[in-house]
C-alpha cells in the first residue's frame, strides 16, 4: 500500500504558503543572464506542493520527471532511460530503467529509493493525488530498477510520469532538511538550482555543473515578478527582461512591429472558463448556471476580450486534446429572456448580488468580469469584481470561499483523462483541481470507468459521454481553446512554445 511519507495537512499549508519562502535582498544580475518577466510568483517549488502554471514553469528548471514530454507530446527517456509494462495485455506494472550517473544538487548520485519516496509521496498530497494516486507502490529492484505497481490498468500513466508533479527529488535532502525547508530550498536533479528567492520580485537560478544531459547555453536564469502587463512589455522593450510571458491580444502588433522582438504564439492544451462554486447558493441550482449561460453572448464577449487571438469554444476540453469532443458540444443560445425566466424559476426573480474573483496581471480576465458585470446587470445581478494576488486566489479558491472566478486548466499531458477527472471527479475538491466543487455520481462513474479501460474505442464513448453531462451541467462556461502570446528578444536563440506550457529555457543561448 502507499506509504504515506508525508502528512497530508501539513502538505496542503506548505502548497499555500510560498510567501513564507527566504527572503533574498535585491542583487545585481551576473553576466550571462537570462530573464523571464512573469506575471506571477511560484506558489511553491517543492513539486508535490503545487500544481499551477506559475509554479510549473520554475519547478520544470529544477527538477526532472522520469519520462520526458517532447513539444510534439511524444513521450522521450529522461531520468528512465527505458520502461515496459510487465504485461502488456494488462498494463498495471511497469518497470522502469533509470539513467545511471544522475547527480542532485547535493552530489548525491539518483538512487532507485528516490524514485520510490517521491512517487510515495507525491500520491499522499492532497494537492496533486489525482496525478499519482494510481500508484499501490514503488518496489525497488535494485539501485536502478523499480517496478510501479498501480491499482488498476492505466494506459496514460506513462505519459502521467512526464508530469512535474511527479518530478523526483533527493529522499535525503527532504529527510534531512523537513519538507518546509526544502520547499524554500529544493534538491533537483535538472539544469538549473536555485540560489535565491526574492519575494515578490524574483526567483534566481544557476546552471547546475554536474547536469547529466547537455548543460544549459545560459549561466543563470531569473525569473522576474512583474504583474502589470504594461510595465512588462516595457520591461521587454528596453532589454530588462529578455522575454515576457501572456502577451495581451491587444499588444501584439506592438511587439510584432518592433525590430528587436520576435512575438511567439502557439496552441496550448488549455481551457479558459468561467467557473461557478456549485456547492455555494444559489450557484447550486442548475437554473441559476443556465441563467447565466443565456445571460452571455460568448461570442461577441470573447471577440471583445481576445481579438480573434485566440478561438472560441464551448468545449471543457481543450479540442487539441486527445478525446475531447468540443467541436460537438451545442452553443447555449444569448437569451436574456430565457435568462430572466430560469432566475425567477429559481426564486429570484429580482436577481441576487454576487462577486466574481480573478487574479492580478491578467487583463483579459478583467476585461471578461467587467464585461460579464455589464451583462448580468441587466438580467438583475449585481456582480462585484474581486482582484487578488495569485496565492491568495489560489487558497481562497482551493478552501471554496468564492461565488464564481475566472480560471484556466492545462491539460498538461495532452489526453482527456487529465482534461476531466482532476477537474471534475468528486474526490479531486480544492486544490486537487475541482474548484467548482462539481459533483455528478454518473460523471465520476464515467471518469472512474475511463480510468479502468483500455479499448481505445470505449475510453473515446466514456470521454463523449461525460463532457456532454458536464456541458449540460454548466459548472463550468468555457470561453476559449488558449494560446501562448510572448515576446522574446531577438538575441535569445531556440525559444518554442510548449503546449503544456512548460517552456524549457535551458535549452535557450544568446546570438
Amino acid at each position: 500500500m502507499k506509504t504515506k511519507t508525508v502528512i497530508l495537512a501539513v502538505l496542503l499549508a506548505l502548497a499555500l504558503s510560498f510567501s513564507a519562502y527566504a527572503r533574498g535582498g535585491r542583487a545585481a544580475v551576473p553576466a550571462d543572464t537570462l530573464i523571464v518577466g512573469v506575471p506571477a510568483m511560484p506558489v511553491n517549488l517543492d513539486p508535490s506542493l503545487a500544481n499551477d502554471p506559475n509554479s510549473a514553469r520554475v519547478i520544470v528548471q529544477i527538477y526532472n520527471t522520469l519520462i520526458h514530454l517532447n513539444y510534439d507530446n511524444v513521450t522521450e527517456p529522461s531520468l528512465a532511460e527505458r520502461w515496459e509494462w510487465v504485461d502488456p495485455a494488462n498494463p498495471i506494472e511497469l518497470r522502469v530503467f533509470l539513467r545511471r550517473g544522475v547527480r542532485f544538487h547535493n552530489g548525491d548520485e539518483l538512487r532507485a529509493s528516490d524514485v520510490q519516496f517521491s512517487l510515495d509521496r507525491a500520491a499522499a498530497s492532497p494537492v496533486v493525488a489525482m496525478i499519482a494516486n494510481m500508484i499501490h507502490s514503488t518496489r525497488v529492484v535494485n539501485d536502478f530498477e523499480v517496478i510501479i505497481r498501480l491499482d488498476f490498468p492505466f494506459v496514460p500513466f506513462v505519459h502521467y510520469l512526464g508530469h512535474n508533479a511527479l518530478s523526483i527529488v533527493s529522499e535525503r535532502a527532504v529527510r534531512e532538511m523537513g519538507v518546509e525547508a526544502h520547499s524554500r530550498a529544493p534538491v533537483g536533479t535538472g539544469p538549473y538550482r536555485l540560489v535565491n528567492i526574492v519575494d515578490g520580485d524574483r526567483v534566481e537560478l544557476v546552471r547546475w555543473d554536474g547536469f547529466w544531459g547537455a548543460p544549459a547555453p545560459i549561466q543563470n536564469l531569473v525569473f522576474r515578478f512583474i504583474p502589470d502587463v504594461a510595465t512588462r512589455l516595457i520591461a521587454l522593450e528596453t532589454g530588462e527582461v529578455h522575454i515576457a510571458l501572456a502577451i495581451p491580444p491587444v499588444d501584439m502588433p506592438r511587439v510584432r512591429n518592433n525590430p528587436n522582438l520576435t512575438l511567439y504564439t502557439g496552441s496550448i492544451f488549455a481551457t479558459h472558463m468561467i467557473l461557478f462554486n456549485t456547492q455555494r447558493s444559489p450557484f447550486n441550482d442548475i437554473r441559476v448556471r443556465h441563467a447565466i449561460r443565456h445571460a452571455l453572448d460568448m461570442d461577441n464577449l470573447v471577440d471583445a476580450v481576445f481579438l480573434g487571438a485566440w478561438p472560441r469554444s464551448d468545449g471543457i476540453v481543450n479540442y487539441k486534446v486527445w478525446g475531447s469532443v468540443a467541436n460537438e458540444l451545442p452553443p447555449f443560445e444569448f437569451n436574456p429572456a430565457r435568462a430572466r425566466q430560469l432566475l425567477a424559476e429559481a426564486g429570484f426573480p429580482n436577481g441576487f448580488t454576487t462577486s466574481i474573483f480573478i487574479d492580478q496581471g491578467n487583463p483579459q480576465r478583467a476585461d471578461m468580469a467587467e464585461l460579464m458585470q455589464h451583462r448580468l446587470g441587466a438580467i438583475g445581478i449585481t456582480m462585484s469584481i474581486v482582484v487578488m494576488e495569485m496565492g491568495v486566489f489560489l487558497s481562497r479558491t482551493a478552501a471554496g470561499d468564492f461565488d464564481i472566478m475566472i480560471s484556466s486548466w492545462n491539460s498538461v499531458t495532452g489526453e482527456a483523462d487529465y482534461g476531466l477527472f482532476p477537474v471534475f471527479h468528486s474526490s479531486s475538491w480544492g486544490a486537487a483541481g475541482n474548484r467548482a466543487r462539481y459533483s455528478n455520481p454518473e460523471v465520476d462513474r464515467l471518469l472512474d470507468l475511463g480510468r479502468r479501460t483500455t479499448d481505445t474505442t470505449a475510453l473515446l464513448r466514456i470521454f463523449r459521454d461525460a463532457q456532454f453531462i458536464i456541458h449540460n451541467d454548466t459548472p463550468w462556461i468555457p470561453m476559449v481553446a488558449a494560446a501562448e502570446i510572448i515576446g522574446v528578444r531577438n538575441e535569445v536563440r531556440g525559444f518554442r512554445v510548449a503546449p503544456n506550457q512548460r517552456h524549457r529555457y535551458w535549452t535557450l543561448s544568446f546570438r
